[in-house]
């Protein structure tokens, strides 16, 4: 992004203090896309639109109808200027600034936590509700970590119209879809210990490596060297640990995400979480196995059924035709599919449960629990 001639802090106690009134609100132009145009709707921006996750925020606000009275589509100076259609219409991308905040009600950035740590206390001052995607945010204080299916009331009444700007962080997208589905046991049963292990798919490092993907997989099969720009290694046909860095402990960012998110997400700084995360080579639905180790017995029946009226989540899960949670499956959709639902029997009793765990990453892992978040703030 173009660097800002003002250098703003994130001082201790910004997120208490009321920002500078709001501007008039932007109205849509010839170059803003009309969704759901209503004038008693919120005027909205996206940040790093031209992104796999922001071109998402735009299908899923269509999908689902999201009213708005005007939209700005926010990206990089790289891609200030492009033309993009949606919905039969055409809209020219602008460029982020600190001045493209002024009338905005509600933010959606997915452009990486060194621009949203940069832009997300600008937006805020500017009365703007900033739901981000990044990790920038996530674990600090007096920041809600939100699933609106999990922990709605994490948000603390943060309105639109209430006044001043507020920021509201995403979790991490595995995090997302794990907690879906333990969340409904948890409540059932208080989950002491969480083993996770994570197959993540390409978009998980953003639509360049969803290409590299593609590219590899017809490089190896024409018996080329694979391009290796994203990640370090061939991807195409291999599996390895998540490429996020390996901290002094052994665990990588990807893995300790999971362990603190769960904690902040749970409000319960004593349960036990481990994770091992793995980079597989699929295009968009990350994968995970998940094992349980209850406080209450919970035997797989009435899991079951607990999962069945849960929102949000599918069961695929038929044991005479070997039939469960696949990425495909998922992909492009909204639910999590929960399947191999079975009693651990390496635990006593029945308090243990294993269950394999599908969701799409970039929308219910990012997108539309965004969107989702914004929807809670009308």
């Amino acid at each position: 992004m173009a660097a800002l001639s003002q250098s703003h802090h994130l001082h201790s106690n910004f997120f208490s203090r009321l920002p500078a009134p709001k501007s008039k609100p932007l109205r849509l132009s010839s170059t803003r896309v009309r969704m759901s145009l209503q004038e008693t709707g919120p005027s909205l921006a996206v940040v790093g639109v031209t992104g796999a996750v922001g071109q998402e925020f735009l299908s899923v606000l269509s999908d689902r109808d999201f009213p708005f009275r005007s939209i700005k589509l926010l990206a990089s100076k790289r891609s200030a200027g492009k033309s993009v259609s949606f919905q039969n219409h055409s809209f020219t991308v602008e460029e982020l600034t600190a001045d493209s905040f002024n009338g905005i009600d509600i933010a959606l950035f997915s452009a990486g936590g060194s621009i949203s740590k940069e832009f997300g206390p600008i937006a805020v001052e500017k009365g703007a509700i900033v739901v981000d995607n990044s990790s920038a945010f996530r674990m600090a204080e007096g920041v809600p970590l939100v699933i609106p299916e999990v922990n709605p009331d994490a948000m603390g009444g943060i309105k639109v119209g209430m006044g001043r700007g507020a920021l509201i962080a995403n979790p991490n997208c595995s995090t997302i879809i794990c907690l879906m589905a333990a969340t409904p046991l948890h409540r059932h049963a208080k989950v002491k210990r969480m083993v996770v292990s994570t197959y993540q798919a390409a978009s998980g490092a953003g639509a360049a490596a969803m290409h590299e993907l593609e590219l590899q997989t017809r490089e190896v099969l024409e018996g080329k060297p694979p391009t290796c720009n994203i990640f370090k290694q061939q991807y195409a046909f291999n599996l390895f640990s998540h490429n996020a860095p390996v901290l002094e402990n052994g665990y990588n960012e990807e893995e300790m995400k999971m362990v603190k998110e769960t904690r902040k997400i749970w409000n319960d700084m004593d349960v036990k979480v481990t994770a091992t995360c793995i980079r597989v080579p699929v295009m968009r639905a990350h994968a995970e196995s998940v094992n349980l180790q209850f406080e209450k017995p919970l035997d797989e029946d009435t899991a079951r059924e607990i999962l069945k009226n849960a929102p949000g989540i599918v069961i695929i899960d038929d044991r005479s035709s070997n039939h469960f949670p696949t990425p495909l499956e998922v992909s492009n959709k909204d639910g999590v599919a929960v399947g191999r639902i079975r009693r651990d029997l390496s635990q006593d009793g029945n308090h243990g449960l294993d269950i394999f765990v599908c969701g799409d990453q970039v929308r219910k892992g990012a997108a539309l629990n965004a969107v989702q978040i914004a929807e809670m703030l009308l």
